[in-house]
């Protein structure tokens, strides 16, 4: 099974643990990089998420998010129909980077596209032709793994 989480899943380790959803997601985020690291689940890394994470202005957090990218087994480099996808989908009114990611996973044909932005998730479920499953954080453990 391959997996493309965006950034806000792998920045959610190093967000605020006193709020329950975030703990909950957290363990989440965890189960996922257990089952990478030991070849349940494939984690797939691109380019997208390496100039988003690149960003982070906190040094700590931005090596902690490329430390959890690691463990990614497949790199993807933005193809033409990707950014072409991804023009699509900002149309549809999804912002420019997620649109990106997004657009990165479905033109990968990855079996889950994974986040923890509730928003993105109702936009990408409404549009037709996606080649991966959106799903919330919490969703994709009750329901993958």
């Amino acid at each position: 099974m391959r997996i493309y989480l965006d950034c806000c899943c792998l920045q959610r380790p190093l967000d605020d643990q006193t709020q329950p959803r975030i703990r909950v997601e957290t363990e989440a985020v965890l189960a996922i990089m257990a089952a990478a690291q030991s070849g349940d689940v494939t984690l797939l890394s691109s380019e997208a998420l390496d100039y988003e994470l690149s960003r982070i202005p906190d040094e700590v957090r931005r090596n902690e998010a490329l430390s959890l990218l690691s463990l990614a087994a497949e790199h993807l480099a933005i193809t033409e129909e990707m950014q072409k996808m991804a023009d699509r989908l900002e149309r549809s009114e999804i912002s420019a980077m997620d649109a990106v990611h997004l657009a990165m996973a479905s033109c990968a044909y990855a079996d889950y596209f994974v986040t923890c932005d509730d928003k993105l998730i109702r936009k990408a479920r409404a549009i037709s032709g996606l080649n991966c499953n959106a799903v919330p954080l919490l969703g994709f453990i009750a329901e993958a793994l």
